[in-house]
């Protein structure tokens, strides 16, 4: 197996790279990459849903800046200048003319254009940002609102409609806003902190001297928040300020990724740190919720969870990577054979260049390089990543975090069954736990969105705080016995009392939730138990109700009697203790012509009343037992006498041919009921 846990994607998006000619913008929206030519009209546009290739033919009046369709792709926009972007109107046939906006104000610029929504976008320029409605019909735009402040850079993240803006002479005041349809909010602008400045290594008496001499004036070597080392980032569905904090090489400590959590009712909190041994030029992507962070100088990537352990001091988490740093998995391309003749045509392959200069990362987890003309999505290898985590309980808490994990968990669970890779009881019985935690939060979160739903309250709907859903996967029982209990339980080489541990152990952690135990997970422990001749200890667990009472268990139980005759008496007395299926009772004693037995159960129960005689005669009469029949007979004489104060049968009780067999065995004549105690025969 490959020794690496992250991958690119197998199927990449291949595009026209660049070139002298060729300009490639990347649209992050709509994941689209445009190939632009100079003096040509034709742009060819390939997007990573379909993967086609689109050609739009659009007036040449200049260079490219930059290029974006709108959310629908009825509009595309294009800025050709630092002044102002042209809009035109595909979705329209004969409509191609181009109209223009121009920014607000004779000196500013134009840094860059998003699309907020259908038809809305926002101008990041030099002097702040400009929030535009878009009407294709009157080809023109309307200012929505816009602010005025000077920019020193900005990050967007189409994700959220989340826009950052730069300001103050070191940049690091960040100013956020978020976009909604026809509205924008200015959220509390936030200070990112600053590494500290290294030391200086002058002498005391230099020292003494500069410090006379009075302030020094502004140098670039103090320090500044740029542009490439921030980043938006969504994790676990809340949005976060990624900075990338570089120490001085002379404190030989490595870099930092401060998180910064945005929050709509106060500035945004500083809320984890994670710790880098490393110093240089890093590039981040989210994958899966967790934070990847690429090394170019040492061609390596580290993986990070802010969910999954970490040290917590009340107000930040400190953490360092779920395992060692590693090279992405060696990626390879197809490529014409330049050596093949033009009939044949023979594809190869190409080993790409990882951590390429030539690489451009984008959110959440792209990663392009335009001169190769390849865009690939960054994936997380969890198989490969099971084998690097040694503690099967963080392995499991960190599965239980991971999207499409269900299966990989499973596997996890049965491999620790098996001999020679099979873990301790006391293991097993803590991922148990784990894994029934998660699945408690699921039931009961599912609960309450059946109760709202009944109620008919929208109100009540389950907010995302829910702890389920900070899980991605959920465990139940008949995930675990499909696909580990029923898969490991006749492997040979597995002895059958760590089996039976083991499911008792499930069976306990359940309980420990209150999670009703299914049937199922009962009936694998009776199996075990009854293929290894261990009555007395299935005999204990009935008695001591390790397995509790229910009908399909009573069930089992009474099929085998046959091998065991005391599970006939103990599935009797679990049905007596279900007091809902007092008539299964019956059935069941009837099945086991216990007639007797079965009359004396609905006399204790006040219920001989109502049962049909016809029912209790015809067992009677099958059973062959003379003296059987005339009990049952006269104990429903008695009960017509009692109930009609005569003896026989009512038209409606259909019991004409049990009558006259009663007649033909033992004649009319025979003793009447009055002479007969019943009641002494049914005790």
């Amino acid at each position: 197996m490959s020794g690496h846990y992250l991958d690119l994607s197998a199927n990449p998006l291949r595009f026209q790279p660049i070139g002298k000619s060729i300009n490639v913008f990347f649209d992050e929206a709509n994941r689209q990459v445009f190939a632009v030519s100079s003096g040509n009209s034709d742009i060819a546009v390939t997007s990573w849903e379909s993967r086609k290739v689109a050609y739009i033919k659009v007036p040449e009046t200049g260079g490219v800046l930059s290029i974006k369709f709108s959310l629908d792709k009825r509009i595309l926009a294009i800025q050709r200048s630092l002044q102002h972007v042209d809009f035109v109107n595909l979705a329209r046939s004969g409509d191609a003319a181009a109209y223009s906006q121009q920014c607000k104000g004779k000196t500013t610029e134009v840094r860059s254009f998003h699309w907020t929504n259908m038809n809305e976008i926002i101008f990041v320029t030099s002097q702040g940002v400009e929030f535009y409605q878009v009407l294709p019909e009157k080809r023109t735009l309307k200012l929505i609102r816009s602010y005025s402040l000077t920019v020193n850079w900005f990050v967007f993240s189409p994700l959220k409609n989340v826009l950052l803006l730069s300001t103050g002479a070191a940049g690091n005041v960040i100013c956020p806003f978020h976009f909604k349809p026809q509205q924008v909010s200015r959220m509390p602008k936030f200070e990112i902190d600053l590494p500290p400045v290294a030391k200086s290594s002058k002498s005391d008496k230099a020292a003494a001297a500069a410090a006379a001499a009075g302030p020094a004036p502004a140098t670039v070597d103090k320090p500044r928040l740029q542009e490439r080392d921030v980043t938006l980032a969504l994790l676990y569905g809340q949005l976060y300020v990624v900075v990338v904090r570089n120490q001085a090489r002379s404190s030989g400590i490595g870099a930092e990724i401060v998180l910064y959590l945005l929050t709509k009712d106060g500035p945004a909190k500083r809320v984890a740190v994670l710790k880098l041994d490393m110093n240089g030029r890093f590039a981040v992507n989210a994958v899966d919720n967790l934070l990847v962070v690429h090394h170019q100088a040492s061609k390596t990537s580290a993986v990070f969870d802010i969910k999954w352990g970490g040290d917590y001091d009340g107000t930040i988490s400190l953490h360092h990577p779920v395992l060692a740093a590693l090279p992405i998995s060696p990626v390879t391309v197809p490529v014409v054979d330049s050596a093949a003749t033009s009939a044949e045509k023979k594809m190869a392959s190409m080993a790409c260049e990882l951590y390429s200069p030539n690489w451009v990362v984008f959110q959440p987890n792209i990663i392009i390089d335009a001169r190769l003309g390849c865009m690939w999505e960054v994936e997380l290898k969890l198989e490969v990543l099971v084998s690097m985590m040694a503690d099967k309980k963080q392995l499991i808490d960190f599965l239980l975090l991971r999207n499409d994990s269900k299966m990989v968990i499973l596997d996890v669970c049965k491999q620790s069954l098996v001999p020679g890779r099979q873990c301790s009881l006391s293991v097993i019985a803590r991922v148990f736990d784990t894994l029934n935690a998660v699945y408690k939060e699921h039931l009961k979160a599912a609960s309450t969105r059946a109760s709202a739903k009944s109620a008919d309250d929208k109100r009540a709907s389950i907010s995302p705080q829910v702890n389920d859903v900070a899980f991605s996967c959920v465990i139940d029982q008949h995930d675990m016995y499909k696909h580990v209990l029923s898969q490991v339980v006749d492997i040979k080489s597995i002895q059958y009392k760590f089996m039976v541990a083991v499911i008792i152990e499930y069976i306990r952690s359940l309980n420990s939730y209150q999670i009703s135990v299914q049937h199922f997970l009962y009936e694998v422990v009776i199996k075990l138990l009854v293929e290894n001749n261990q009555f007395y200890q299935l005999h204990q667990f009935l008695q001591y109700h390790v397995l509790s009472d229910s009908k399909p268990l009573a069930c089992l139980m009474l099929s085998l009697e046959s091998v065991y005759p005391p599970a006939f008496q103990l599935a009797l007395d679990m049905l007596k203790r279900l007091s809902t299926v007092n008539d299964d009772i019956v059935d069941v004693l009837l099945s086991k012509n216990q007639l007797i037995p079965a009359l004396r159960f609905l006399r204790s129960n006040g219920r001989e009343d109502s049962v049909p005689a016809r029912l209790f005669l015809e067992a009677a009469a099958n059973s062959g037992d003379n003296t059987l029949f005339f009990t049952v007979f006269k104990f429903f004489e008695e009960r017509n006498i009692r109930l009609r104060r005569k003896p026989v049968f009512a038209a409606s009780d259909h019991c004409d041919q049990y009558v006259a067999l009663f007649n033909s065995l033992f004649g009319e004549g025979t003793v009447s009921s009055q002479q007969v105690n019943v009641p002494h025969l049914l005790e």
